[in-house]
């Protein structure tokens, strides 16, 4: 990049695929995975550059080279000067449009000598308690595990099925005084949801994400629900909030699903208005991906970046945790 290119008044957009080892594995009830491939895209203007990251997902027909073809096909539009508002009508929802949609207000606030938060009129974010994710294992293995960061605050168990009352019991023997919540990945079935359900309310766990199939959750409507159910994959934006309003008591936010930290910040309003409780949520990414995250804890009851806590490093600026505590951004890393 040459000192004209960054001075010049029009945008120039790059993006780059970065991959980061995870510490072990992550194992979820689709599989398990060793790294963490994002797509970073970086815009520069006068002399000012913003970084967004994004995770492609193959579970939403995501991949990681079509995610970057896309983010490098809009290099056209930023030099006829999109901006963020043009950027939610030209791109659908997902990675690619996070990763510009985050870039985008990040050298907006730089640009504005602000923090992201203050030239949005949003909260400053707060010091907050993050989750920590137990991956799926036997229940010796999770038990084993959980016991090694039983200090923390808030605990993500990761089950998948069959055998998943013996699991959520040995985590909770493992991690007595814990707050627990659970994601099944759509891996429960109609026929055991409500013993899988009974198992988790009796292990005292708070919270239950996504346990049926999305498009398949209908028996969530059927029942009576014991502790709160949350929605994932169920749920991407705005236009996928009323129809759950029957089956689902809070919705996991993700700034990979929503396309970015602009219709983020519009679903935990309208989320909040239709009184769903918020999580704000993240896959296995650096900091990059959990700062702009960040703008929505004072919103959420539950908070789970813990991304960059599951990777063999994170990257230089990252975000500071102590224990369970996340901090907000620094600058130099975004907003």
């Amino acid at each position: 990049m040459t000192s004209s290119q960054m001075t010049g008044r029009l945008p120039m957009l790059v993006a780059r695929i970065e991959r980061w080892p995870i510490a072990g594995a992550f194992t979820i009830s689709r599989g398990a995975k060793t790294e963490a491939v994002t797509v970073v895209a970086e815009i520069s203007r006068g002399g000012h550059a913003g970084r967004g990251e994004c995770v492609p997902y193959p579970r939403y027909g995501e991949t990681v080279e079509a995610t970057l073809a896309a983010i490098e096909a809009m290099r056209e539009p930023f030099a006829g000067g999109l901006d963020r508002e043009g950027l939610q009508a030209l791109m659908p929802p997902g990675a690619a449009r996070n990763a510009l949609d985050c870039a985008l207000l990040a050298l907006e606030a730089k640009t504005a000598g602000q923090r992201a938060w203050d030239l949005l009129g949003r909260p400053a974010p707060a010091p907050c308690v993050t989750a920590y994710t137990i991956s799926l294992g036997t229940p010796e293995a999770m038990a084993a595990a959980t016991a090694r960061v039983a200090q923390r605050g808030l605990l993500k168990i990761k089950l998948g099925g069959d055998g998943d009352g013996m699991r959520i019991a040995a985590v909770r023997a493992a991690a007595p005084e814990c707050e627990l919540i659970v994601d099944a990945n759509e891996a429960w079935t109609a026929d055991n949801l409500e013993p899988n359900l009974a198992a988790c309310a009796a292990a005292g766990v708070t919270l239950v994400e996504q346990p049926l199939p999305a498009g398949k959750d209908e028996a969530l409507a059927q029942i009576r629900r014991p502790i709160a159910v949350c929605a994932d994959e169920s749920v991407h934006d705005r236009k996928s909030l009323a129809g759950l309003r029957d089956r689902y008591d809070a919705v996991n936010i993700k700034l990979d699903k929503t396309g970015g930290l602009t219709e983020a910040m519009a679903m935990a309003d309208a989320a909040q208005a239709l009184g769903f409780q918020i999580m704000v949520g993240c896959m296995v990414a650096t900091s990059l991906s959990m700062a702009p995250a960040m703008l929505l804890t004072p919103q959420a009851r539950f908070v789970d970046l813990d991304g960059p806590l599951l990777l063999v490093r994170d990257r230089d600026d990252g975000l500071r945790y102590e224990s369970s505590l996340i901090y907000p951004p620094e600058a130099a890393l975004w907003g």
